[in-house]
């Protein structure tokens, strides 16, 4: 099976410090994929290189859609967003002075097609788009349980509530590949139940997910397959029985009490 993402041997250096080094693993069109770790063991910094915000010192990322195989490496987050791969981040990153609906609709600017002289000159064919781009907000906003709160201003949400609009916003661009960072990160137990919900339905929709998460009872719960760093190196690959059970994770992060949960 030709993997949707392949991650080989992909290094990453700040100056004289390694972020990654010489990491090579797969994500598999369908799945839901868990990359943990402790703190500092690179889990942002590789997520930054498979969305374009970092470009990798060595190795490469390639991406498949359809029959199309691509080398990604250094394309710019905006092109990566084009080809199918989105992400949320660890901290939310919303437009707090815009609508909870506009926050989706600036995500449709990646699939629309008028230009400049369409906007201004107000053509059949402008209008016919923003009523799609509605329309399409709409529905994802309504996907996550937001659709009663389109009006409302984004920063008037409660936390659970942001950060499902960020990731509707991330579902608006059409994503092959989502990638969340930390998306259960201060939700209560209630809206975590609701994200792991969310989570399935959206793989339901076709799209693979790619999660970090430290939560490791969702982890454990959700994710088939698991890939574990510690300071930039892959440590552990495999299901979740393996993971809880490799001695590497249990020294570098999980500890003996995790193990047996």
């Amino acid at each position: 099976m030709t993997p949707l993402l392949k991650i080989d041997s992909i290094t990453k250096r700040f100056g004289g410090i390694m972020a990654l080094a010489d990491v090579s693993f797969n994500v598999i069109e369908g799945e839901i994929l868990g990359l943990i770790g402790p703190n500092g063991a690179g889990k942002t910094t590789m997520f930054n290189c498979i969305a374009g915000v970092y470009k990798p010192t060595s190795g490469d990322i390639v991406f498949t859609k359809g029959d199309t195989s691509r080398r990604i490496n250094g394309f710019k987050p905006e092109k990566m967003t084009e080809m199918g791969i989105s992400r949320t981040f660890q901290n939310i990153r919303l437009f707090n002075a815009l609508t909870v609906l506009d926050n989706v609709r600036i995500a449709r600017h990646c699939r629309t097609k008028s230009n400049f002289f369409r906007s201004v000159l107000r053509t059949r064919f402008q209008k016919d788009e923003e009523r799609a781009i509605v329309e399409d907000s709409m529905y994802w906003l309504d996907f996550v349980g937001l659709g009663h709160h389109a009006l409302a201003d984004a920063n008037s949400l409660s936390y659970g509530d942001q950060r499902r609009l960020e990731i509707a916003r991330s579902l608006a661009t059409e994503p092959k590949l989502l990638l969340l960072d930390e998306p259960a990160a201060g939700m209560n137990p209630k809206e975590t139940r609701m994200l792991v919900d969310l989570i399935y339905a959206i793989l339901d929709k076709g799209v693979s997910v790619m999660l970090i998460e430290h939560d490791m009872k969702l982890v454990m719960s959700i994710c088939k397959r698991l890939v574990v760093l510690d300071h930039g190196t892959l440590i552990a690959e495999g299901g979740p029985k393996d993971i809880r059970e490799n001695p590497q994770v249990i020294e570098a992060y999980l500890g003996r009490g995790a193990a047996h949960a």
